[in-house]
């Protein structure tokens, strides 16, 4: 298991100085994120020079790419914000596979129209699902031509809240390109430790085999997310568990500040 922190954790625009921040916090791996190389996070086309300075940054620092975001709102009301969103999607997919980053993280949307992130009532209805699920489609057809992975996370905001709906979700698709991302602070909001335990444990067994990537973001007790280590989470026994499933890649910490990042990886790899 590798210790990986969000690229766009540390600030700048130039792929050589964000992935030597990511280096000199002690960082083996990233999450990367194209607006860390001057670039929209969802752009219209990337550059082959874009592309050529990734690569060479990433083989200088040492730094290996786990992972390129291409997060938009799957299950937007309106249906022309989704198509430009997987029109998008289809040119960071493209991206990763020049710069053979394995996975490419998604968002699986929400019926809110101004934040992707941010929870609507109508994210339970069938119709959302049904719009979401669309949206995957498409974009798994984008990914097996470019022999690519897509990572989704449950997140209490989003379509998919839970490791069941993942699960359910990859269900639907019978795609093996259709993974998780498991982050123990998205399975829930707000809970005591013993009750953000179970949570994570059962969510842990629920996708065991299929997580490609895993996050350490906590939370406190009152729902108020925190740095690693310093909320309800358990992180010993999340790595624990993963290690017990199977589970061998990349543990990305986000939800830091660029100063935090150095104790944070010592914090995660001290758990490893």
């Amino acid at each position: 298991m590798q210790i990986g922190v969000f690229a766009k954790t540390f600030p700048g625009s130039e792929p050589a100085v964000v992935l030597a921040a990511v280096r000199d916090a002690g960082f083996a791996v990233a999450q990367f994120n194209l607006a860390c190389a001057g670039l929209p996070s969802m752009p219209d086309a990337v550059p082959e020079d874009a592309i050529h300075a990734i690569a060479a940054a990433s083989n200088a620092c040492g730094v290996a790419l786990v992972a390129l975001s291409g997060t938009y709102n799957m299950a937007h009301p309106d249906r022309a914000m989704r198509d430009d969103g997987l029109r998008r999607l289809g040119v960071v997919i493209k991206a990763a596979a020049s710069l053979s980053v394995p996975l490419v993280t998604l968002c699986t949307g929400t019926r809110n129209a101004d934040d992707q992130w941010a929870y609507h009532p109508d994210n339970a209805a069938p119709e959302a699902w049904d719009d979401m699920a669309s949206e995957m489609e498409k974009a798994l057809q984008l990914a097996e031509r470019h022999g690519v992975d897509l990572g989704i996370e449950p997140e209490q905001a989003n379509i998919v809240t839970s490791a069941s709906d993942a699960m359910r979700l990859i269900a639907e698709m019978g795609s093996k390109r259709l993974r998780v991302v498991l982050d123990p602070a998205n399975l829930f909001e707000q809970a005591s430790p013993e009750e953000a335990r179970a949570i994570v444990a059962a969510a842990v067994e629920t996708t065991a085999g299929h997580v490609a990537m895993a996050h350490a973001k906590d939370r406190f007790a009152d729902g108020r997310f925190a740095t690693a280590g310093q909320g309800v989470v358990d992180f010993g026994d999340f790595v624990a568990r993963l290690k017990v499933s199977g589970f061998d890649e990349a543990l990305v910490t986000h939800g830091l500040s660029a100063d935090e990042a150095p104790a944070v990886a010592r914090f995660l790899k001290g758990l490893i």
